[in-house]
């Protein structure tokens, strides 16, 4: 009978022991992420054409031939090199990769406004936020 209670006992003290703390989670996200899509470099790249281009730019960059994309990569290069001095740095690469995030909410944000902008003032009242998000509803 003691055999057992000793099992148990030394059972959960390697349970115990074993045991790690649940990570900690932040209730607000502080970064949105870069795209929407899985990120499987082995698989394909459209993950880092979104966050490298915004999602509509990569759309149309499915478009194109290679050799279009290319020429209009190259010329996205000479906007993300910021010191000319013809390579991009990490630091670049992150600051254009924020730089397409930001522009995609602030285009997403105007079309949301316009959406709830019923009368096209300029001005959203609670009326119309209300129309728009809820319809006539209440």
């Amino acid at each position: 009978m003691r055999f057992p209670r000793l099992l148990l006992c030394v059972g959960v003290w390697a349970l115990c022991g074993s045991a790690k703390p649940t990570e900690r989670k932040e209730r607000v996200v502080r970064e949105a992420p870069l795209s929407t899509r899985e990120h499987d470099d082995a698989q394909s790249f459209d993950y880092d054409h979104d966050a490298f281009l915004g999602a509509d730019e990569a759309k149309s960059f499915d478009q194109l031939t290679p050799e279009e994309s290319k020429e209009r990569l190259g010329k996205i290069v000479g906007k993300i090199d910021e010191d000319g001095d013809g390579f991009v740095t990490v630091e670049e690469l992150k600051a254009w990769i924020k730089f397409a995030q930001k522009r995609w909410i602030y285009e997403d944000v105007e079309r949301q406004w316009k959406g709830h902008d019923l009368n096209e003032d300029g001005l959203v009242s609670w009326e119309e936020y209300k129309n728009a998000t809820y319809g006539y509803i209440l």
